[in-house]
């Protein structure tokens, strides 16, 4: 069993995050999110992967290599000009050679990749799509499918009282190499629009694999934070995290005066004891916050500094800012790689604020 995992995207969304870091390594819990993804095919037993990169590939390449060090192997096929889901695989197709899994690059899940195998092997068809229900479809994909789990038809992102299912498309798939010979070769193609309506078509047989499994899309900065929050609370299953202060620099947490859990640091990261800390923090390595500093539901990349009397509440801050004495950064703000906030300076929420373009690192 192969799989490919789509990480061509610019993560525009994210920006200022991805001018300096490429949408799959922006660090989930201190690592980046790719490896976490391949952790989860390692576990599954998949260690052939196809990485279609196109956007800052070489820090892709350069962390992971070849992928001996994680016990897989890795092929990276680099898109001079973006394909779209299924122009990516057909571009892939020469390292393809039996069932193969696509996982987008921006989903965290729980979702059993094993059961999910044993199912595509129990109904048969030319491929298996993971759903999952929402309380409002309106924003997805909604797939809709019979008592057989036969998939009969695609409503891109209906109005919620007019969609016909609740069940949106995941972005988890299990195909039959078979499924290359539908998608034409050398263009942009849309696997929603195009590739997945000519399999219903031709009678294929596409079939729906409903689970209530943890699931986010990480494309946005407020489902960035949201996913912390769920890997702080044990509800997104992905560490093995014990009640209290974890990670590395937990000990620095407990010399906190005021400290309220759940929080995770990082090795090397200095804490003053006035500072009040938590809930829902995640401190990268090599962090310093200072006196009297406030730190609330907000996620610190590595190396982040909080001079004096800075409040942070409500934001990601990427690897190597300096947030300045007193300053004041609050809900919804983003802050990007090496930016200094300067000492007293308020940032409005949902302010973003860094690089206006790429930046090598």
């Amino acid at each position: 069993m192969q799989a490919i995992v789509l990480v061509g995207g610019e993560g525009t969304r994210l920006r200022p995050l991805t001018y300096g870091t490429p949408k799959p390594m922006v660090p989930i819990m201190g690592v980046p999110f790719l490896a976490r993804t391949l952790e989860r095919l390692h576990h599954a037993g998949i260690n052939d992967v196809i990485l279609p990169a196109g956007y800052m590939p070489q820090a892709i390449v350069d962390y992971f290599g070849d992928g001996s060090r994680l016990g897989m192997k890795i092929t990276y096929v680099i898109e001079e000009t973006p394909l779209g889901t299924a122009g990516a695989l057909k571009n892939v197709e020469q390292h393809i050679h039996g069932p193969f899994f696509v996982l987008n690059g921006d989903v965290l899940t729980s979702l059993d990749l094993q059961a999910m195998i044993a199912e595509h092997e129990r109904l048969g068809g030319l491929g298996l799509l993971h759903l999952i229900r929402v309380d409002d479809p309106s924003a997805f994909g909604c797939v809709v499918h019979d008592a057989q789990q036969r998939i009969s038809a695609f409503v891109e992102k209906p109005p919620r009282e007019t969609a016909p299912t609740n069940e949106i498309n995941a972005g988890t798939y299990l195909f039959e190499r078979e499924i290359l010979d539908m998608i034409p070769a050398g263009r942009n193609v849309s696997i929603e629009r195009e590739t997945f309506p000519a399999v219903i078509a031709a009678g294929k047989g596409l079939y729906a694999c409903t689970t209530s499994d943890y699931w986010m899309d990480l494309g946005k900065p407020e489902q960035y934070l949201a996913a912390h929050r769920d890997i702080l609370a044990r509800r997104m299953p992905m560490l093995a995290l014990e009640p209290g202060a974890t990670g590395e620099g937990a000990a620095a947490l407990a010399r906190v005066a005021r400290l309220e859990l759940p929080v995770h640091a990082d090795a090397q990261v200095t804490i003053d004891p006035s500072a009040v800390v938590g809930p829902n923090v995640v401190i990268g390595a090599g962090c310093s916050i200072g006196a009297r500093v406030v730190l609330r539901d907000s996620v610190l990349w590595d190396g982040v500094v909080l001079e004096e009397g800075a409040i942070v509440e409500g934001a990601i801050v990427a690897s190597g800012a300096r947030i300045g004495r007193e300053a004041r950064v609050f809900e919804g703000s983003v802050i990007g790689h090496d930016t200094t906030i300067e000492p007293g300076r308020v940032l409005d929420a949902g302010s973003r604020v860094g690089a206006t373009a790429p930046i090598a690192r």
